[in-house]
């Protein structure tokens, strides 16, 4: 029958409350007794018990599939109640920043749970403190290959900030030049460390119409005010009670701060007017461009609309950045929850500092150094064997020890495969204990992982696993002889492995290559030189004559440019390099076989 509705505040209690009979948590697996003992690799056993923003057009059945129109709980009482989803119950608990708690993870569908994740300012090198991205690609993973619920991940770009401009100044580029060399290494970085490609990714500089149109919808809507200056607020008082669902302040006294053009103090920008020598566009309010928090909430709303699963970033971003997304969001669509999820990750530090590591403090390490001297699959393993909520320390002691681990797995892998090869001399290893141990960690690690993806829990019952497995070897080596039990030991050399690559762990350890450098600067090139050809036709296609005669002799004047155009886009056709002219912007792939050389240009 249907679920039935429930009224749920941000701490859980409510009118009824006391009646409620709590849902049941997922049963634990038993550890099995008998022989083998209990060794240093123990905790395996000590697991702890959508209205859309724009009309777009959508292939058929696309927009239900990605946003299917939420059938919610009541509101609690507070003002502030989460209203849990129907949907798909993935039988993960997650634990959810809108309520400080953990939460049954109800997806809109197990065929494309939605999932936003706020990506990089590009103005710098990648570095180790992005391992946020790494631990939500685990994450990513374990809800595809454990739990059956394939993701569909936007991340969007900032490609235009204030950062950005600072710092393409200081080295005498323009910040689009700077913005798309640092967003090529983010991606080159991300691929090393075996992160996986979001579904897509927007660019902010690719989605100005877009964000303008969202914020005449918040203008227009009463949720935001243009200013003489040019700029856009939002005007948090509209927000009233509302504002502060991550646990954020509230809006503060009203009051213009002095020299601002604000109406409260609190109010965020969501258009800035152009200052000189800045990157600008043209909008209803003058040229100008893009506010910080607005990016995010109309790119996700472009794909999403007035629902979205799981919204990520790491700590920082919860206040002002989540907290502002989610106020524009439910402000734009008209919804009580947008976000239903919001999952925030920790800090790497370096250990004996305090401070996260960053590119505004300076302090990093960057993913290329990383990868000179060590492996994508040691600082996955390294990940793994902390929360992701949590803060972690980085050193290279703590490196070490992950190093380590991962060679004492691929050594146990390496002689439980001899074994099965009968390349190892020994005898019988007790097969009733391996199966049984083998059985409680399979349900040992399914448990951990719904548990707020306890990759901790899950990594020490793996490591229970192997260490039953080397005392079997083990014993078995010193009495040779007998017959041999090899399909125990190619169960648990297959489990193992498919453990490891679920979390994108390779068995043996080995460094991946961060990427052919001269391959990141190829497509840099491409990427200037697509650029500078778009500029070259919006000039030839560009007219300030009025309609008639004039107009078409400028126009004529002018074909040889686009000739030269087709001509370009012709000749890298043939190259492999396929150039698609698009409305207002340009686009280009790379192509396994050559296309037409004497295709229409589109």
């Amino acid at each position: 029958g249907p679920r039935a509705r429930q009224r749920e505040t941000c701490l859980g209690g409510g009118a009824g409350s006391a009646r409620r009979r709590p849902a049941p948590r997922p049963a634990r697996p038993t550890a099995p007794s008998g022989p083998g003992g209990r060794g240093p690799f123990r905790a395996g056993e000590q697991l702890r018990s959508r209205r859309a923003m724009l009309r777009t057009r959508w292939p058929r059945g696309l927009r239900a599939a990605l946003c299917p129109g939420p059938r919610r709980a009541a509101c609690g009482p507070c003002g502030r109640g989460w209203l849990r989803p129907e949907g798909h119950d993935t039988g993960v608990k997650v634990y959810n920043s809108l309520t400080r708690r953990k939460d049954p993870l109800i997806v809109g569908s197990a065929d494309a749970a939605s999932w936003y994740s706020c990506g990089p300012t590009v103005y710098d090198h990648a570095h180790l403190g992005h391992a946020s991205y790494v631990r939500f690609d685990i994450i990513r993973r374990v809800l595809a290959r454990e739990f059956g619920c394939n993701v569909v991940m936007v991340m969007g770009i900032t490609d235009v900030d204030d950062k950005i401009i600072q710092r393409a100044r200081e080295v005498g580029v323009s910040p689009a030049s700077l913005a798309s060399l640092y967003e090529e290494e983010f991606k080159q970085d991300m691929a090393a460390l075996k992160v996986l490609p979001p579904t897509a990714y927007l660019r902010v500089t690719d989605s100005v119409p877009l964000i303008v149109s969202f914020v005449q919808g918040l203008v227009a809507r009463g949720h935001a005010y243009a200013t003489a200056r040019g700029n856009v607020y939002f005007d948090l008082q509209a927000r009233g009670a509302k504002y502060g669902k991550l646990g954020a302040p509230g809006p503060r006294p009203a009051g213009e701060p002095a020299g601002s053009d604000k109406r409260h103090a609190g109010d965020f920008a969501l258009w800035k007017a152009a200052k000189p020598g800045e990157v600008w566009w043209a909008s209803p309010w003058g040229p100008g461009r893009p506010g910080w928090h607005v990016e995010c909430s109309a790119m996700c709303s472009t794909v999403f609309g007035g629902r979205l699963d799981i919204h990520s970033g790491g700590v920082d971003l919860a206040f002002p950045h989540h907290e502002n997304e989610i106020a524009q969001c439910e402000a734009f669509h008209g919804s009580e929850q947008w976000g239903n999820y919001f999952l925030h990750a920790g800090h790497l530090h370096e250990k004996g500092g305090g401070e996260k590591m960053s590119k505004s403090l300076r302090n990093y390490v960057t993913i290329k150094d990383f990868l000179k001297t060590s492996s994508p699959d040691a600082f996955r393993l390294f990940c793994l064997r902390s929360s992701y909520r949590s803060g972690v320390d980085y050193s290279r002691d703590t490196l070490q020890d992950a190093e380590r681990l991962l060679r004492a797995l691929a050594a146990f892998l390496g002689d439980a495969r001899a074994y099965v090869q009968g390349q190892l001399a020994c005898g019988p290893v007790r097969e009733d204990v391996l199966w049984e141990r083998l059985s409680y960690t399979k349900g040992a690690v399914r448990a951990a992982l719904a548990d707020d993806f306890d990759t901790p829990g899950a990594v020490g019952a793996v490591l229970d696993l192997v260490h039953h497995g080397n005392r079997q070897l083990r014993a078995a080596a010193e009495a040779p002889g007998g017959p041999r039990s090899p399909a125990v030991l190619g169960a648990v050399i297959s489990y193992l492995e498919q453990f490891l690559d679920m979390v994108g762990v390779s068995p043996a350890g080995q460094q991946s290559a961060a990427g052919d450098s001269s391959a990141a600067a190829l497509r840099g090139v491409l990427e200037e030189l697509v650029r500078f050809r778009l500029r070259v036709r919006h000039f030839a296609l560009a007219s300030g004559a009025p309609p008639g005669p004039a107009r078409q002799q400028q126009l004529l004047e002018r074909r040889p440019l686009l000739e030269a155009c087709d001509a370009l886009r012709q000749d890298l056709a043939a190259r492999g390099v396929s150039i698609k002219d698009r409305a207002g912007t340009s686009t280009w792939e790379l192509r396994d076989q050559q296309p037409d050389e004497h295709a229409p240009e589109r």
